[in-house]
């Protein structure tokens, strides 16, 4: 079995278009915005042996305001440019009742069946409380990318760091041989 880090699209790979403090996706290929020090945190966990899947929610697809084609291509972008193993996406809004939305842990089962991953020595990387939430359900350890959005907070265990490229080096460093690092709670 292999150990993956699954990462929220929206605010941890790509810029995350802020309105009222809450954020939302890019709507075309041509708004996508790689956040900084994001394909060299990739290229460093890919390296250490992690497969990268994308998990992300697209619930603007259900509401008719993007194409899934226009998500399809941007993930595709993505995931071609980040060399990602693969890419979870979930179509749905929260009146789907779906199992696949996260908070709901779905998509990172199937991607573990897919890919054979060890959930337990995997990690999710958000930044919004459905993502630590769904990572929890799934038995991943979960790194919270804390933006001060004006929504609710996670609850944890997660450990709390300000960018993807901080996520990788807590991941590196705790998982160096014979080296523990606990999951400290923020909550």
């Amino acid at each position: 079995m292999r150990r993956a880090v699954f990462l929220d699209r929206d605010g941890v790979v790509n810029r995350a278009v802020l309105r009222q403090g809450k954020p939302y996706p890019p709507a075309t290929l041509s708004e996508l915005r790689l956040l900084p020090g994001v394909r060299e945190a990739c290229n460093q966990l890919r390296e250490a042996g992690f497969a990268l899947i994308l998990i992300t929610n697209q619930p603007d697809i259900a509401r008719g305001l993007v194409t899934a084609e226009q998500v399809s291509e941007m993930n595709r972008h993505l995931q071609r440019y980040l060399q990602l193993t693969g890419v979870g996406l979930c179509p749905h809004d929260d009146s789907a009742r779906c199992s696949c939305r996260k908070p709901q842990p779905g998509l990172l089962f199937e991607a573990a069946r897919v890919w054979d991953i060890d959930l337990e020595s995997s990690y999710i990387v958000g930044d919004r409380w459905r993502d630590i939430q769904a990572g929890h359900r799934a038995g991943c350890r979960a790194i919270f990318v804390d933006y001060g959005y004006a929504e609710q907070r996670p609850d944890g265990p997660f450990v709390q760091v300000h960018s993807l490229r901080e996520a990788a080096r807590w991941i590196l460093r705790a998982c160096r041989p014979g080296h523990q690092m606990e999951m400290p709670r923020y909550a």
